[in-house]
């Protein structure tokens, strides 16, 4: 499996410091393969996903546009976690057209968000858990929550991964 590079990706807009970010620890293991990134092949993958050294950055694979980035570093029993993140200000035109009353600095829904995408889309896990918890703050934020189809709220924002 080959590295995901930054080509034809753009920067992130005014970003500001996540106030709070993913406590898990993930292993040695998990980390090797979030340093190989992950790069979207079709419009239903909406992350791409690359490294550099110790920073991960993740991008909306649709206009390219940095959306998070995050630092690792090493935990001292083993593994890595993310001891700091900043997120783009600018969310994508897709928060503000399908779930107008959403705040655009939701922090919890980002900190779900973030996870998920290292998580599902870059490991491959199920995070059955952190699933149900991105539509759960989604519907929220939702003029109508119970007009919210399942599965709509991850299917805008994290889409889908392909083996």
């Amino acid at each position: 499996m080959e590295r995901v590079e930054r080509e034809g990706l753009k920067r992130m807009r005014w970003p500001r410091r996540m106030p709070e970010v993913p406590s898990r620890v993930w292993s040695d293991d998990e980390w090797r393969r979030i340093q190989l990134g992950y790069q979207a092949g079709a419009m239903e993958e909406k992350w791409t996903v690359f490294a550099e050294g110790q920073t991960v950055y993740c991008h909306r694979s649709w206009t390219g546009t940095g959306y998070f980035a995050v630092t690792f570093e090493p935990v001292e029993r083993g593994g890595w976690r993310i001891s700091q993140g900043r997120i783009a200000r600018a969310r994508s035109d897709l928060v503000r057209l399908f779930l107008p009353s959403r705040r655009r600095e939701d922090d919890a829904f980002n900190l779900v968000l973030l996870e998920l995408v290292l998580s599902a889309i870059v490991l491959g896990e199920p995070a059955r858990e952190l699933r149900a918890k991105l539509e759960e703050l989604g519907r929220k934020g939702a003029p109508d929550p119970a007009a919210v189809p399942d599965g709509y709220v991850a299917h805008v924002f994290l889409g889908q991964r392909s083996e």
